[in-house]
């Protein structure tokens, strides 16, 4: 009798450990091998936030539910657009390539324009299975973008992927969700991308610097000739204003003090004192008192001039270095 008491809770306990490692095997999402090659990367539109990316993307994994075909999702993408897709199921699990261009949205940060450095995000999630069913896993073998393509005026400096669960504070309607909160698994890749800048920089503020030299060298001219004196200068203050309309106008929106805006901002604000001293020279020179109104527009000619350069020099090298 004591066998057979001890026989059955023997057996109770071998059924109560399987029973257990059955329900712990339900719960471990399957994995879905997922890796990237980037042949291109163009078309990038600065101020509408909009990118064209061209890309290979294979999976590999053994639930056959999955369905990647249909179910593929690229959350900040435009549009999608599939040119190639095979799917080898053969073996123990499931091969799929497929070829994609996508148009991406996303934001720029230009508070160092055109100093900047961009960092490009694309993520990959299937719509049909969260985090608790399927789970991301990069593949790193290999190189991850073609080493031969060259992205017009930027230069590529990092592309890293990883995984990670996204959260959507919602149940998408779900009513057996009791909190509205779900999570999905999604295959993330950063492409940190840098401006070609010293070319453009030149192109866009070279108008700038133009108009305050030539507001610049009202101090060579003698304080009597009022009229050529003002007229430079205001002249040239509508010609940096000008130039920082245009500027901005191939600009995305920000509300942040950005580069293009300090250095606009110190050139407007150096033109109009060099319109006060001009104001006070003429003073000076209706006093009779034309000798201190020469050593008035030599000191600050020089004073004002290194000034002005020093602060665009730091801040320039301060963006450069950010």
């Amino acid at each position: 009798m004591k066998t057979t008491i001890l026989f059955l809770l023997g057996l109770i306990f071998q059924l109560f450990c399987i029973n257990t490692v059955s329900l712990a095997q339900k719960n471990i999402p399957d994995t879905v091998k997922t890796g990237i090659y980037v042949t291109s990367i163009h078309d990038i539109d600065f101020k509408d936030k909009e990118y064209t990316i061209n890309f290979w993307l294979w999976l590999k994994y053994k639930n056959k539910e999955f369905n990647f075909a249909d179910n593929l999702e690229i959350p900040q993408a435009k549009t999608i657009s599939k040119s190639f897709s095979t799917i080898d199921s053969s073996g123990n699990e499931i091969y799929m390539l497929m070829k994609l261009q996508c148009v991406m949205k996303d934001s720029w940060s230009i508070n160092n324009f055109p100093f900047d450095h961009q960092l490009l995000r694309l993520s990959v999630e299937n719509s049909q299975f969260d985090s608790a069913a399927l789970v991301f896993v990069p593949d790193t073998l290999g190189k991850q973008f073609d080493p031969r393509f060259t992205l017009r005026g930027w230069n590529i400096d990092s592309l890293k992927t990883s995984a990670a669960n996204k959260i959507y504070e919602t149940a998408f309607g779900d009513p057996s969700i009791k909190v509205p909160r779900t999570e999905y698994s999604s295959y993330k890749v950063r492409i940190g991308i840098s401006r070609d800048a010293f070319g453009l920089f030149w192109k866009m503020f070279l108008g700038m610097y133009v108009a305050f030299f030539i507001a610049y060298m009202c101090f060579y001219i003698h304080a009597d000739s009022i009229d050529s004196r003002f007229g430079l200068s205001v002249g040239s203050l509508f010609a940096v204003i000008g130039n920082k309309y245009i500027i901005d106008g191939s600009l995305p929106e920000s509300t942040t003090f950005t580069l293009v805006d300090t250095l606009h901002g110190i050139t407007l604000v150096f033109i109009l004192i060099i319109i006060i001293l001009t104001a006070f020279s003429l003073k000076m020179i209706k006093r009779g008192e034309e000798k201190k109104a020469e050593r008035f527009d030599r000191f600050f000619s020089i004073s004002l001039l290194t000034v002005y350069l020093l602060l665009n020099i730091f801040f320039i090298v301060k963006a450069i270095n950010a």
